[in-house]
């Protein structure tokens, strides 16, 4: 029974409580029980591959988070570990099934890669985010115009009607920052990122304005990394710390490359990052002196 291996009952019921961040935290979290019965098991990811007509790193995959789920394979599993009540079968084949329900990102899969979908429902399910970047305004918060530019430097070729989608999808991400619950995103950002003039001096001025109104939000705190500062602790590049309210869920550090991305959910891994983070929040001006920074950027403009 789930009840001797993974937290009893409540654990059971507890699926079935709301999850922010829709299917891809879902599946994260039916892993990562999947992962906790087959290591109280002691069974191999061979051994639970073999009883799905698999493979090992099938199973990794599915312990990870990072596939669908068919619902033979969690049915034939939850066999393999034991578990016999059907009360507790019920609830984790249900857990599949929403697991599997598309996200409202789904709708720009025509334009959406598959690692960045993942990253999609993270940013949904997250509680706090935080961010360093040294080149653009993070995605969160980028107008329009700002979010345009960016996008036509990735895709240069693009047709408008896909550049429109694509910042469309960025602005429909935004939501989620004045939403009910809404995370909180702390951001921090070189000095070249508020001066670069991006899509046109007119265009970075609204960025800029924007940036003033988005920080008078209780859950957004930005701060600046200032050149006059030289080297900082996060000499090799942009990155985001993504938190979680379930309890399932570890923090997942995520780097983006040109054409994928990286997620590092190890505790060394993240604890390195976090200590990077800390740093560059120290180095940087404090988070107060912000709207000061904006304003003497835009009359510097």
């Amino acid at each position: 029974m789930i009840g001797s291996h993974a937290g009893g009952e409540d654990t059971a019921r507890d699926m079935f409580g709301p999850h922010r961040g829709g299917p891809t935290v879902l599946r994260i979290i039916l892993g990562s029980q999947l992962r906790r019965l087959r290591e109280q098991r002691q069974i191999t990811c061979e051994e639970a591959g073999a009883a799905i007509r698999g493979s090992h790193s099938k199973i990794s995959r599915m312990e990870l988070g990072r596939v669908r789920f068919r619902r033979r394979d969690v049915a034939d599993l939850l066999t393999l570990y034991g578990v016999d009540d059907e009360s507790d079968k019920a609830a984790m084949l249900t857990l599949a099934d929403r697991a599997n329900a598309p996200g409202w990102w789904h709708s720009y899969s025509d334009i959406l890669p598959a690692w960045f979908e993942v990253y999609i429902g993270l940013e949904e399910a997250a509680s706090r985010i935080r961010a360093y970047e040294v080149q653009f305004v993070p995605g969160l918060l980028q107008t329009e115009d700002y979010a345009r530019a960016v996008t036509l430097l990735g895709h240069p070729t693009a047709p408008g009607h896909e550049v429109e989608r694509r910042v469309g999808l960025r602005m429909r991400r935004q939501s989620l920052l004045q939403s009910d619950d809404p995370p909180h995103l702390w951001a921090v950002v070189d000095e070249a990122v508020l001066r670069r003039p991006l899509g046109g001096v007119q265009a970075m001025r609204r960025q800029l304005r924007h940036l003033l109104e988005m920080t008078e939000l209780p859950n957004v705190t930005l701060q600046m990394v200032p050149f006059a500062l030289g080297g900082h602790a996060a000499a090799g590049g942009p990155f985001s710390i993504l938190r979680f309210a379930e309890r399932d869920l570890p923090d997942v550090v995520y780097l983006e490359q040109l054409t994928s991305a990286l997620y590092l959910d190890k505790r060394e891994d993240v604890d390195h990052y976090h200590v990077v983070m800390e740093r560059l929040c120290i180095d940087a001006e404090p988070a107060s002196k912000i709207r000061d920074t904006l304003n003497r950027i835009l009359k510097e403009m």
